[in-house]
């Protein structure tokens, strides 16, 4: 026992429902008179919980739903761990009760040694005090000491490459600037073990680079590391174990490559797969742009899921705005099988959209001419933006397999495989004794 740093055994998470009531199909929360009225005859509910109304216990399943159920595993120390699984399948609620900001409803966990938890990046932030004391108020609520805030106060400052800014209220920072910050006073918390929720997504693509060292670099100081995201690429390249949490039970725990191979798997469509073409489920409520259906299609406009090396691909998507926009662009992103990202389409490229698209139905298309990705199977994500804001989103909508072609003059199949991209080229050799 003297090497395990975490061990859960049989948790389970339930939550109940009861704080809403179903009004006309829909859930709303109960009023004060509600509230009231349901204390007063709360003692007659007990009864019929005992007792229904044939004699037999009534079923109350509805009632609740098991965030986690059965959920068991070790953690040694010095072990870095990947957790992943879609929206809904308990992850952050796994944290939670790993960081005792909840209680398990069954079974227990054991933990050895100082926990220190990146759940919620900012939490604690006062808008009108500076960035100085922004951090020392932060690092206390995360558990950190006076005395070990002043030691990696310049570090964390350098982190975040706020320096100039330090000493101005964070009211007036930029998002991304207010997301460093936080950031990185929760990266230099010095615990044995350390509890992060999909925060490696803050700032720009350069600072997310830094993250990951970051964490990388937390890897090697021998703490133990749960680790939750959505980026696959970034579990891959950190963890040696990975948990796949599916409907709050652990259904795969093992090597990265191959816990995330079955994650993906189990996200497959088979309407996608075998028709290129897929209907989109609503991702965001109340957003006023809505992604319908999306397509892959040939250079002749027919619907195809087989694309040739060096063919040309369209992607098709079709929406809905439900009240007028201005300056909205797209991107479609590219992925792999182990949904690394290989390209990203934005429209913001290709021009400037200063007017307005009026409320309907459209059809977005993306052309790509002479794709050079290399054999395997790939996926796109689709998103959709106003002034920066994200307004819809969409991963893994559809999937489509590049598969071997005579991509170069000579008629022959591209001979290794090696890389990611097949790129058009010719060789030369000179005789340099008759130049």
């Amino acid at each position: 026992m003297s090497d395990i740093a975490i061990r859960v055994e049989n948790l389970g998470k339930q939550y109940h429902i009861g704080a809403l009531q179903k009004n006309g199909g829909r859930y709303t929360y109960k009023s004060l008179r509600d509230s009231i009225a349901s204390a007063a005859s709360a003692p007659f509910r007990a009864a019929r919980a005992l007792m229904g109304r044939n004699g037999a216990p009534e079923n109350h399943q509805e009632d609740t739903i098991w965030a986690l159920r059965d959920v068991s595993f070790d953690l040694k120390h010095g072990e870095i761990v990947g957790v992943i699984g879609r929206n809904g399948a308990g992850k952050s609620t796994l944290l939670k009760i790993l960081s005792r900001i909840t209680e398990p409803t069954t079974g227990h966990v054991q933990i050895r040694g100082r926990i220190g938890s990146l759940l919620e990046v900012g939490t604690g932030f006062h808008p009108e005090l500076s960035g100085r004391d922004n951090v020392y108020l932060n690092g206390a609520i995360l558990g950190m000491k006076h005395t070990e805030i002043a030691r990696n106060f310049d570090a964390i400052v350098a982190f975040a490459e706020v320096e100039k800014f330090i000493d101005t209220p964070v009211k007036h920072y930029s998002s991304g600037m207010y997301l460093r910050l936080a950031f990185a006073v929760a990266a230099h918390l010095q615990t044995e073990i350390l509890l992060v929720d999909e925060v490696l997504s803050v700032g720009d693509s350069a600072f997310q680079k830094k993250c990951l060292g970051k964490m990388g670099a937390v890897a090697t100081q021998g703490r133990t590391v749960v680790f939750v995201s959505h980026d696959l690429g970034a579990v891959q390249a950190l963890c040696r174990r990975a948990i796949l949490l599916m409907n709050g039970q652990n259904v795969m725990d093992g090597i990265p490559e191959e816990v995330t191979k079955e994650y993906l798997t189990a996200q497959h469509s088979p309407q996608s797969a075998s028709e290129g073409i897929a209907q989109l489920p609503e991702c965001t409520s109340g957003s006023p742009l809505r992604f319908l259906v999306v397509r892959t299609l040939d250079e002749r406009g027919a619907i195809v899921k087989y694309v040739p090396v060096g063919g040309d691909l369209t992607i098709e998507a079709d929406i809905l705005i439900v009240r007028n926009l201005e300056s909205v662009h797209f991107a479609f992103v590219i992925r792999d099988d182990q949904r690394r990202k290989m390209a990203t389409m934005s429209s913001y490229d290709s021009y400037e959209n200063a007017g307005s698209i009026a409320a309907g139905y459209f059809t977005i298309r993306l052309f790509i001419q002479r794709i050079n990705l290399l054999p395997g199977r790939f996926s796109i994500d689709l998103v959709a933006e106003q002034y920066g804001e994200q307004l819809a989103w969409h991963e893994c909508t559809i999937y489509f397999d590049i598969v071997p072609s005579h991509f170069y003059a000579s008629g022959k199949l591209p001979s290794r495989s090696t890389g990611i991209m097949c790129l058009p080229c010719s060789w030369d050799v000179v005789d340099l004794h008759h130049r």
